[in-house]
């Protein structure tokens, strides 16, 4: 008797995980469901496979959804975050096992008594970030702690960037997941942050201004700008005692001195739309953001404006996006300024067919242990295949898969609503993810702090 599983979403990041489902289908009895929206879309491998159904599912539609998920034995939503609840629910009612890649949210918190009662495992954050930084970090914590030592500073960055041999604009940049949040990264109040015992406020228009650097041997210098809310993961590591305590995300060096030219003009904004924005020139909707001036070109006003020459890597980075093209028009009705600025990148930083893609991923993190000062630096590098199978969607998707299967196996069987932070869950899929080359390596370095003068330099 073979055991369903359903897949709600078939996007960018499922490649790995509907393989990983197939691939183990025979000897697990699995049947795999899909259903999306547009099946259409999803390739021709997963959809011809005999263990495998295709269904179109509007996630709106009630009967559908409800009907898709009674058949199931675990349902695995890969949806945008905001339609998570809708399925949750659905789960609750028909005693069904969730797992998601996203955060948890307030309307699945107040899910959590009912979901325990129940005896049900609705796993979350079972992604990259969140997911497997959870996972590589409380790994790491809990050894230290386990030898009696104490965590003074905890910094975690990651980014979705383009591998080096695909590396072919002066952005260093393309997109490999959800371009429309990335476009949007930042916004929505002051990033918060601990650094030295301090709080730290970061509003939006600073954001992209303060950074830090790392080296990843093999691969080169990157830098990092801060996450909206670090302080969430005081309570979710136990870190209530920290000194610091930031997370961010990964870009190549110069990457965020530029996309604070897009911030500065405003064509990050997506509070309001442009009423004419249809047919709109890309040099049009650059001189909406510019002083008029009756003999001034475009160019000049945007350099004068950005204070930039036009000798300046920065200016050559806008002249790569065709900004001030007056041939090349916007086909968006009453667009946001965000939602046109995001229409004209995806024709720049797209990933061709054969474009391979890179997540980063870097956990610094000091303790103090019998008196003396430690850091441990712990990187993973992942490298995609193609524009199907990325490193994005080996990392969010083979996590989401590793703990579905788990909990149907009853590995992991705690009830209620959760993210993979205990041993019984990020042990075992650490490692068999290294199976897939998902791994991190691990640096002794000297603790620095942010006051290297003041601490012991301890080995």
């Amino acid at each position: 008797m073979s055991r369903n599983i359903l897949v709600i979403g078939a996007g960018k990041s499922t490649s790995y995980l509907l393989d990983y489902f197939l691939e183990k289908s025979n000897e697990e009895q699995l049947h795999l469901t899909i259903g999306d929206l547009n099946p259409e879309s999803i390739y021709k491998a997963v959809k011809d496979h005999k263990n495998c159904t295709v269904i179109q599912l509007d996630i709106q539609n009630e009967a559908a959804r409800k009907k898709a998920i009674f058949e199931s034995d675990i349902v695995v939503s890969m949806l945008p975050a905001f339609l998570h609840s809708k399925v949750a629910v659905d789960c609750l009612a028909l005693n069904k096992h969730l797992v998601t890649a996203s955060y948890v949210s307030d309307s699945l918190k107040d899910l959590e008594a009912e979901v325990k009662k129940r005896g049900l495992v609705f796993m979350n954050e079972i992604g990259l970030d969140p997911g497997i930084d959870h996972m590589s970090a409380m790994q790491i914590i809990d050894r230290i702690r386990d030898k009696g030592g104490k965590i003074l500073l905890f910094e975690s960055f990651c980014g979705g960037l383009v591998a080096p041999e695909s590396d072919d604009n002066l952005w260093n940049y393309k997109f490999t997941w959800n371009p429309r949040n990335v476009v949007l990264a930042g916004q929505g109040g002051a990033a918060k942050f601990i650094q030295e015992g301090t709080y730290k406020y970061l509003p939006y228009h600073k954001l992209f201004r303060r950074t830090e650097f790392f080296d990843i041997e093999g691969y080169g210098r990157f830098e990092g700008y801060a996450n909206r809310n670090s302080l969430n993961y005081r309570e979710a590591y136990g870190l209530q005692d920290v000194l610091t305590l930031y997370r961010g995300t990964m870009r190549r060096v110069g990457f965020s001195k530029a996309w604070n030219m897009f911030v500065q003009l405003g064509m990050t904004d997506d509070s309001y739309t442009i009423e004419n924005s249809e047919n709109m020139s890309y040099r049009e909707f650059t001189n909406l953001f510019l002083p008029y001036s009756p003999t001034d070109s475009v160019e000049l006003k945007l350099r004068h404006y950005l204070k930039i020459d036009q000798d300046d890597i920065m200016w050559e980075k806008l002249l790569e996006l065709d900004l001030f093209n007056d041939q090349k028009s916007i086909p968006l009705k009453h667009a946001t300024p965000a939602q046109i600025l995001q229409y004209i990148l995806e024709k720049s930083w797209n990933l061709n067919d054969d474009d391979k893609d890179m997540i980063v991923m870097y956990h610094k993190i000091g303790y103090e242990l019998q008196g003396h000062k430690y850091q441990i630096d712990a990187n993973m590098v992942v490298i995609g295949e193609n524009r199907i199978h990325t490193a994005m969607a080996k990392t969010v998707g083979l996590p989401v898969a590793i703990a579905t299967l788990a909990i149907l196996n009853k590995k992991i069987s705690t009830p209620g609503i959760q993210i993979p932070i205990k041993k019984e869950v990020y042990q075992p899929l650490l490692e068999e993810l290294k199976s897939y080359g998902i791994h991190f390596k691990e640096y002794k370095v000297p603790y620095l702090g942010y006051n290297p003068d003041s601490v012991s330099n301890e080995d």
